[in-house]
């Protein structure tokens, strides 16, 4: 799969900016979700581009509706690693798509940047259900794609 360049995600989504003002509003969650490296801390909405924000909401409607709250939180979908982040991709010049707010790091501990198949948690059978939700919606799996960064999922233009 290729994925996009600054440039298209500039094209559809608009110039990146630190603050993510202009772009960014706050969509309110179905259900809480745990912030992952302060687990007894729960967010109840997180802010994206507002281009991509009822395509989100559809994901986590369909999540909770497919496995039920108490199975996401056994199943660490509930996880939040976060969505908007003005930064470079790690390791590289270009910006990360988190800089438009348009991608969202789940179970971040449990499925690590540079994981494969053979060890993250989200290439697990138990977590189809949940790609293929993500991928209904427009979004991609890093993983799935790359076989790297389990925990991203990112809108797809292409």
């Amino acid at each position: 799969m290729t994925l996009p360049t600054t440039q298209q995600l500039t094209a559809k989504f608009g110039k990146p900016n630190p603050t993510g003002k202009g772009y960014l509003v706050y969509i309110d969650l179905p259900y809480p979700m745990r912030i992952a490296w302060q687990r007894q801390t729960n967010i109840k909405r997180f802010h994206c581009h507002k281009l991509v924000a009822q395509s989100f909401l559809n994901v986590f409607n369909e999540l909770l509706a497919n496995y039920g709250y108490d199975r996401l939180v056994e199943l660490g979908i509930d996880l939040y690693g976060g969505c908007f982040n003005y930064r470079e991709m790690r390791g590289g010049t270009e910006l990360s798509t988190h800089s438009w707010g348009i991608a969202i790091d789940l179970d971040p501990d449990r499925n690590l940047l540079h994981e494969s198949a053979k060890t993250a948690r989200f290439a697990r059978p138990e977590y189809k259900p949940m790609m293929d939700i993500f991928y209904s919606h427009g979004f991609i799996n890093l993983g799935a794609e790359k076989n790297y960064d389990w925990m991203h999922f990112q809108y797809n233009l292409i």
